[in-house]
C-alpha cells in the first residue's frame, strides 16, 4: 500500500511538473501576412475537421463572401481520417503536386494532430517528430505550413481537466517555433468564447466534437489568421444556420483572439 500511494504521489507530481513546464506561454516566431490570397490549401486532420460539413467549406464560403474573385479560385482539399494522430498522414502522398486532384503544390498545408496528442510527454514528442518531418517536405515543395490549435474537452468527456487547453496551447506553440509554422489558435477562440457565450454550446454532447457553432468560430478563427482579413462583417452565416447576432460575436471573438494571441512579445 505505501508503494502504491508512493508511486500514486510520484505520478502526480510529474504531471503537475509536466502542466507547469507547459504553461509558459511563448512569442510565436511566425506572424499571419495581412490580406494574405492563397487559393491552394490542404487541411490535414482528423474528426475536428469533418464534423458539421467540413471546416475546409466554411473556411472557403468565408473567402468567397468576403472575395468573390478570389473564391473563384480557390482550391482546397481536406484530408481526415476519424480518431488519427497527426503520424497517421501519408503527407509524402498528400502534398505531391496532382496526386489529389491538384497539379499546383499546395501553397498553404494546415496539420492538426489529435486531440490527446499533448497530454502526454511520448505523444508531444512523437507529434513534434511528425511535425517537423512533414515540414521539411511540405516547405521543400513550395508550400507553406499552419498547425491549427485543437479545442480542449469539456464535460463530459472523462478526460477533462482544466490543465489541458494550457498543454495544448504550449505544444502547438512550440513546435509552431521550432518548424517556423504560423499557429492557428482556434482552441484558444473556443476558451474565450465560452468565457463570452456561456448560454451557447461549442462542442456536441460528447465534450469533444466541435458543434456547428464551434466549427463556425474555428473556420472565422482560421481565415483570419490565414488570410490576414477580419472575419467581422462577413456575410456567411453556415448556409443561413446561424442566427446573425450569433454570428457577428464568433467573428469578434476569432479577431480578438488571434489579434491578441499574435501580439505577444
Amino acid at each position: 500500500m505505501t508503494f502504491l500511494l508512493q508511486t500514486c504521489r510520484a505520478g502526480v507530481f510529474g504531471l503537475l511538473i509536466f502542466f507547469a513546464q507547459a504553461s509558459h506561454a511563448e512569442a510565436l516566431k511566425v506572424k499571419p501576412a495581412l490580406n494574405s490570397n492563397p487559393e491552394r490549401v490542404l487541411f490535414v486532420g482528423n474528426s475536428y475537421y469533418y464534423y458539421n460539413n467540413s471546416l475546409h467549406n466554411h473556411v472557403s464560403n468565408l473567402v468567397k463572401a468576403s472575395d468573390a474573385a478570389l473564391g473563384s479560385r480557390l482550391q482546397f482539399k481536406s484530408s481526415t481520417i476519424g480518431g488519427s494522430a497527426l503520424n497517421h498522414h501519408n503527407m509524402a502522398h498528400l502534398t505531391e503536386p496532382g496526386k489529389i486532384g491538384v497539379s499546383q503544390p499546395f501553397q498553404w498545408v494546415v496539420m492538426q494532430g489529435g486531440s490527446g496528442e499533448p497530454l502526454s510527454p511520448r505523444r508531444r514528442e512523437n507529434f513534434r517528430q511528425t511535425a517537423a518531418a512533414n515540414a521539411e517536405m511540405i516547405k521543400a515543395r513550395g508550400g507553406q505550413v499552419a498547425l491549427y490549435m485543437t479545442h480542449a474537452y469539456v464535460s463530459p468527456h472523462k478526460q477533462v481537466n482544466p490543465q489541458n487547453m494550457v498543454a495544448t496551447e504550449s505544444m502547438y506553440v512550440e513546435v509552431g517555433n521550432e518548424i517556423q509554422a504560423l499557429v492557428i489558435p482556434v482552441g484558444l477562440a473556443f476558451e474565450e468564447a465560452y468565457r463570452r457565450l456561456p448560454a451557447l454550446r461549442f462542442h456536441n454532447k460528447d465534450g469533444t466534437h466541435p458543434s456547428l457553432l464551434g466549427t463556425y468560430l474555428a473556420a472565422c478563427t482560421t481565415y483570419a489568421t490565414l488570410y490576414g482579413r477580419s472575419p467581422m462583417g462577413n456575410t456567411y452565416r453556415a448556409d443561413g444556420a446561424i442566427d446573425d447576432n450569433v454570428a457577428a460575436q464568433l467573428q469578434q471573438v476569432a479577431q480578438d483572439v488571434v489579434t491578441q494571441f499574435f501580439q505577444r512579445n
